[in-house]
């Protein structure tokens, strides 16, 4: 029985001899390995380009051992990053605000001058529309489909609606397809506030 102890303890020295050399050949070896990885291969002239997972791959390992290599913040110094983060962000929206009114101010100072036209509806004044007549089956009456277009105030889009009127045709004049214009009158009945002045142009 002694004899194979020791036979035990001969075989297994080497082993335990050869396993603490592992760790240090392992580690020597994975050294260079880290540092050929580190080594941007596109920072040299003639190496290929890093693609782009490798490159975010990178940036995030470089971000995280930034992040463990800090020293732990008490919370007076966290509180005063956040302030300066938020001043520094400030500063930034400040100097965008600032360019950009410089530069609607320059707009409209390049612009002609905008002359605002008389008020249309003024003490005793009637509105004036021209349309298109879109039905004329009920007597003496018109229907009209005013087309209006506007600029849209953001978006500088040229913005098409339509409004249909109800007009007074005493004398059945005008008929689908003429152009004509109404101008506002008294209410006349339930729909109709508007009545027909002039047939513009007749349909063909």
């Amino acid at each position: 029985m002694a004899e194979t102890e020791n036979h035990e303890t001969e075989d297994v020295a080497p082993d335990a001899e050869a396993t603490p050399e592992a760790p240090h050949a392992s580690a020597s070896d994975a050294a260079p390995a880290s540092e050929a990885e580190s080594a941007s291969p596109a920072s040299e002239p003639g190496a290929p380009p890093v693609p782009p997972k490798e490159r975010r791959r990178r940036a995030r390992a470089q971000k995280a051992a930034a992040t463990t290599a800090r020293q732990p913040m008490t919370p007076e110094e966290r509180h005063a990053e956040r302030v300066g983060e938020r001043q520094r962000k400030s500063q930034a929206r400040r100097v965008e605000r600032t360019r950009s009114s410089e530069k609607a101010r320059a707009a409209r100072a390049g612009a002609e001058p905008q002359t605002t036209p008389p008020r249309e509806h003024g003490p005793g004044r009637q509105k004036t529309r021209q349309g298109v007549v879109v039905s004329d089956k009920a007597d003496k009456t018109i229907t009209v489909r005013v087309d209006i277009a506007r600029r849209h105030r953001r978006y500088e889009k040229i913005v098409r609606t339509s409004n249909t009127l109800h007009a007074h045709d005493e004398t059945n004049d005008a008929h689908i397809g003429d152009t004509v214009i109404v101008r506002e009158s008294r209410p006349i009945s339930r729909l109709k506030r508007w009545r027909l002045i002039q047939v513009v142009e007749r349909a063909e």
